[in-house]
C-alpha cells in the first residue's frame, strides 16, 4: 500500500458551520500592516542586505520575526483545523503536506471563509510590498506576484528532507516561515529539523557539488522566516530529520509554510524569457547520471563459461567465503534457472559461518563504540560519527552519502597476512577482504557467470556503512548499460545476537534458520528504519527524473524468503511536482473537494502504482543478486535515527555480456 495518506483534523458539521458564520479577521489596508514592525525600515532592510551578502556558505538571510504573532497564530490554528495534509515518502523527503496554497483562489466562497487568516499571509507574502523588500535584500531581480508556489509542512518523528539546491523552471527565492509547534516552547536543536547549508567544491566533472557535511545549521523558531536565491549548484540545503512528535506524544511537530517565489511572468513587469545555462547543472540534472569507476579483469585470466563448472582452484579459494551449499553443483543450476526467469535472486546464510559469527557480533561493537548503537536513543549523531579511523564519509549528498573505507595507510613493509581471513580481528580488516579479495576474484567471477549466465567484464565493489539519521543514496540509473548488481547485506538483526547467531549458523543443506524466517516484526523488517534497497521501473521522458521517486511503502510483510528465493514486494508510490517539496494539484481543504470525481494525483498513483520492481530490507548474511535494465532506476532509502545501528553492505556492480555460442554467427 502507497505510503501516502490523508492527516486530517476532523471536525463535526455543526461545528463547521459554526465557523463558516463566525470567522472573520481585522482587515488591514495595507499588506504590509500583516509584517512585524519596522520589518520595511530602511536601516533594517540595509542591515539584511550586509548579511546576506556575507553569509556563507551561501547567500541567505534570516528575519527572527516576520509577520505580526497574532496573524501566525490565527493562520496556524487554521492549518491545523481546516487544511488537509498528505503524508509523501520518497527516496529524497518524507514529509506531512498540504496541496498548493495558490489553489485558493478556486475555492468557493464558503471555503475560502474558513481560511481567512491563510489567505491574508499569502497575499502579504506576495505583495508587491514583500516583493520589492525580497528584491532589495537578495538583488534577484524582479519577482512574480501573480505565479504564487506553497504549501504546509508538517515534520513529525521520522520525516526528513535530504540534500538539493530546489531549482526547477523559474524559480528565484526558497523561502520558509516556521511555525513550530507548541508554539509557546521554544524549539531545541536536539529535536531535529534544523534548516542545513552546504558549502560547495568543484567535482571531477568540472560541476559544483555539495561536500559531505553542511557547515550551517539553523534550527526552527516560530515566526523565523528564512530565504536565500536559488543558484544551480550552490543553494544546496537538506531538513535534518525530526526525532519528536509523532502518535501519541505531546504534539511537538515542525510546522512551517514554504514556498518560492518565481521571475516576473510573461505579461508583468521586469518579464525577461528565460535562458538556459549549460554550463551549470542543477541538482536534479546530475542525478541523471552516475559516476561508477570499473575495473576490468586482467587480460591474462581466461574468461569463465557460464556452462562450465567451477575449478578445484576455485571451490578451494570460495569455500572459505561461502556457506557450502551455495559450492554444490546442484544449488547453483536451481539459482542459475530460477534468475534467468525472475532476473534477482535473494540468498540467505551466504557467507561461511566463521566470517558470519565474526562480523554480525563486531559490527555491532564498532556501532556502539561510535556513537550509532542503540544507547544513542534515537538521536541524530554528529555529521563526524563514524568517520575515525578507517572510515570517511563520501559524498556528494545530492547524490548519495555513506561511509566507506579508507585506503590503507602506506608501510615500510608488507603486512603480514591472516590465515584463515576470517580470524582478523578488526571488522573492518574483514570487510576490506570481502571487498578486495572475494569480490574482484576470478573464482567470483566464475561463481557469478555460473549463476547468472552472463559474463562478467569489469567490477566495482565498495564496503559501505549507512549511519542511522544520515545516510542514504538518491535514485539514479544508466541510460545505456545492463548491469549486474552483487549486494551482501551484513546488517545485524534487532534485539541481540541470539537471532543472528542462528542465521549465520544456517543449516549444512543451505535452508535459513527458523530466526531467519521469524524477523522482528519492528525495525529494519518493518520498514520503520529505512534503509531498504529499492528498484523502480524507468520514469517516462515527460517526467522530471530527479522528482520521480518511490520507496513509499507502509510496512511491508516480513521477508521469509528462504535460500536463494527473490524477495521482491510490489508497493505503491506517488509522483510530486517539486524537487524535495512535492505539493499535490488538489485543494489543501480538509475534505472541502467541490466534486467527489479523483484528482489527477489520484489517477497518477493509480497509473504508477506497479513501478516499484524490486524493494529489499536489510538483513545480515544475505546477498541479492539483481540484473538492472538500462534506465531502471536504484536507491537506498535513508537510514532514519530511530535504527538501533548502522546499515552494512559489500556492494558490487558489474559490467557484463552475453556469452555466444561457437556455432552463432
Amino acid at each position: 500500500m502507497a505510503r501516502t495518506h490523508s492527516r486530517s483534523r476532523s471536525r463535526s458539521p455543526d461545528a463547521a458551520q459554526k465557523r463558516l458564520k463566525t470567522s472573520h479577521t481585522s482587515s488591514p489596508t495595507r499588506p504590509a500592516d500583516y509584517f512585524a514592525n519596522g520589518l520595511f525600515d530602511h536601516n533594517i532592510t540595509s542591515k539584511l542586505h550586509v548579511a546576506y551578502e556575507a553569509a556563507r556558505p551561501f547567500k541567505y538571510a534570516v528575519v527572527e520575526k516576520l509577520f505580526q504573532d497574532d496573524l501566525l497564530k490565527k493562520v496556524k490554528d487554521e492549518c491545523l483545523s481546516e487544511l488537509s495534509f498528505t503524508e509523501k515518502e520518497t527516496d529524497i523527503y518524507k514529509v506531512n503536506q498540504t496541496g498548493d496554497l495558490a489553489s485558493l483562489n478556486y475555492l468557493t466562497d464558503a471555503q475560502i471563509s474558513l481560511l481567512p487568516n491563510i489567505l491574508a499571509l499569502r497575499n502579504a507574502l506576495y505583495s508587491e510590498k514583500f516583493r520589492s523588500f525580497l528584491q532589495t535584500v537578495t538583488g534577484c531581480g524582479p519577482l512574480s506576484g501573480k505565479k504564487q508556489d506553497m504549501s504546509v509542512n508538517s515534520y513529525t518523528k521520522g520525516c526528513h528532507l535530504l540534500n538539493h539546491d530546489d531549482v526547477i523552471g523559474t524559480r528565484r527565492v526558497s523561502y520558509i516561515l516556521y511555525m513550530p509547534l507548541p508554539h509557546y516552547t521554544l524549539w531545541q536543536k536536539e529535536w531535529g529539523g534544523a534548516l542545513e547549508l552546504y558549502p560547495v567544491k568543484e567535482g571531477s566533472d568540472g560541476q559544483f557539488e555539495p561536500e559531505p557535511m553542511p557547515s550551517k545549521s539553523i534550527p526552527p523558531s516560530w515566526n523565523q522566516f528564512i530565504f536565500f536565491e536559488v543558484q544551480p549548484g550552490r543553494s544546496f540545503h537538506s531538513v535534518e530529520e525530526v526525532v519528536v512528535g509523532g502518535e501519541g506524544e505531546d504534539g511537538r511537530e515542525r510546522l512551517s509554510i514554504s514556498g518560492w517565489f518565481h521571475a516576473a511572468q510573461e505579461g508583468e513587469e521586469g518579464y525577461v524569457p528565460e535562458t538556459s545555462d549549460p554550463e551549470t547543472k542543477s541538482s536534479r540534472e546530475q542525478l541523471t547520471s552516475t559516476s561508477t569507476i570499473f575495473t576490468s579483469y586482467p587480460e591474462h585470466t581466461e574468461a569463465p563459461h557460464p556452462d562450465q563448472p567451477l575449478s578445484d582452484e576455485h571451490k578451494g579459494f570460495l569455500s572459505e567465503f561461502l556457506n557450502p551449499v551455495y559450492l554444490q553443483p546442484r544449488t547453483m543450476e536451481t539459482l542459475s534457472t530460477r534468475f534467468a526467469s525472475e532476473s534477482s535472486l535473494e540468498l540467505h546464510s551466504f557467507l561461511a559461518h566463521p566470517f558470519a559469527e565474526v562480523l554480525q557480533s563486531r559490527l555491532r561493537e564498532l556501532d556502539a563504540r561510535d556513537g550509532l548503537g542503540p544507547d544513542r536513543a534515537g538521536h541524530i549523531p554528529p555529521h563526524t560519527a563514524g568517520t575515525s579511523g578507517a572510515w570517511r564519509a563520501m559524498g556528494p549528498p545530492h547524490k548519495w552519502r555513506y561511509c566507506v573505507l579508507s585506503p590503507p595507510p602506506p608501510v615500510d613493509a608488507p603486512a603480514e597476512a591472516v590465515y584463515p581471513r576470517a580470524a582478523q580481528e578488526s571488522p573492518d580488516g574483514i570487510l576490506r577482504t570481502l571487498q578486495n579479495e572475494l569480490f574482484p576474484s576470478p573464482a567470483f567471477r566464475a561463481w557469478l557467470a555460473a549463476v547468472s549466465r552472463l559474463l562478467p567484464l569489469s567490477y566495482a565493489a565498495e564496503a559501505r556503512r549507512f549511519r542511522p539519521g544520515l545516510d542514504y543514496t538518491l535514485a539514479t540509473s544508466e541510460d545505456k548499460d545492463v548491469r549486474l548488481d552483487v549486494v551482501l547485506g551484513l546488517t545485524p538483526g534487532v534485539g541481540g545476537g541470539r537471532r543472528d547467531s542462528a542465521m549465520a549458523e544456517g543449516s549444512s543443506n543451505g535452508k535459513s534458520s527458523l530466526a531467519s524466517a521469524l524477523d522482528d516484526v519492528k525495525g529494519w523488517q518493518a520498514a520503520e528504519w529505512g534503509g531498504w534497497e529499492c528498484y523502480m521501473a524507468p520514469h517516462n521522458e515527460e517526467d522530471d527524473p530527479a522528482i520521480y521517486r518511490s520507496g513509499s511503502h507502509n510496512k511491508p510483510p516480513t521477508s521469509t524468503s528462504t535460500n536463494g528465493s527473490s524477495n521482491g514486494h510490489d508497493h505503491n508510490h506517488e509522483h510530486t511536482n517539486g524537487n524535495g517539496n512535492g505539493s499535490g494539484n488538489g485543494s489543501p481543504m480538509n475534505g472541502s473537494r467541490a466534486s467527489p470525481a479523483p484528482s489527477d494525483e489520484d489517477q497518477e498513483m493509480h497509473d504508477e502504482e506497479d513501478s516499484t520492481l524490486l524493494t529489499v530490507q536489510p538483513g545480515f548474511n544475505r546477498l541479492l543478486l539483481v540484473l538492472r535494465d538500462e534506465r531502471v532506476m536504484r536507491f537506498v532509502k535513508y537510514v532514519s535515527a530511530a535504527a538501533e545501528g548502522s546499515r552494512w553492505d559489500v556492494c558490487g556492480e558489474y559490467e557484463v555480456g552475453m556469452v555466444a555460442d561457437d556455432d552463432e554467427e
